[in-house]
């Protein structure tokens, strides 16, 4: 099992290490104009592609917030189903990094190079009140929601717990971007 391990961490730092090239090569391809185009390709699998675009954004530790603009440019007269899909993607990678982080040992490592950090951590992710700090930490566009995900994952915070601060934060965040950028977006163009 360990050496299943060790592959799924090196291949996903390889593909890490290769999304960062383009981006440094190519800062452009990640818009969210550039983004609504890759995806206007897929036509008839158009809502899919959305879909899987969220989930895979989950292994490159990419905002989601070009997805969601990018679903406000393809669905403009549809901000609701432009809100479940980026809901739903945001979800199911939110699960994909709390097992992920789980599985790949990230506990182990980071407790023995930060402790105090993961201690701290630990304590307001086990907290009674720990779903509003996440919901706090997914509510802000600052923070990366991805790195409490890994967090949680790796404290095995309760996942009900973790996944219900999780939708309400991106709820309110992917609610303002679509309903307000809608507006914006109509305005623009």
């Amino acid at each position: 099992m360990k050496w299943l391990r060790t592959f799924v961490l090196l291949t996903w730092l390889a593909l890490l290490a290769w999304v960062i090239a383009i981006y440094l090569r190519h800062p452009d391809r990640f818009s969210a104009e550039y983004l609504a185009g890759v995806l206007r390709e897929f036509r008839g699998g158009l809502i899919i592609g959305y879909l899987l675009m969220h989930i895979l954004r989950a292994f490159t530790l990419l905002p989601s917030t070009p997805l969601v603009i990018a679903g406000v440019l393809l669905f403009p007269e549809q901000p609701a189903l432009v809100l479940a899909i980026s809901l739903a993607g945001i979800l199911l990678s939110s699960m994909l990094i709390y097992y992920f982080s789980d599985f790949l040992g990230f506990d182990e490592f980071l407790d023995r190079h930060h402790p105090k950090k993961m201690e701290a951590i630990h304590r307001r992710l086990n907290h009674p009140l720990a779903v509003l700090f996440v919901a706090a930490w997914a509510f802000f566009p600052a923070v990366p929601t991805d790195l409490v995900c890994y967090a949680a994952g790796s404290v095995r915070m309760p996942f009900w717990k973790f996944i219900t601060g999780v939708f309400i934060g991106e709820l309110v965040l992917c609610a303002l971007y679509i309903y307000a950028g809608t507006d914006f977006w109509h305005y623009v163009f």
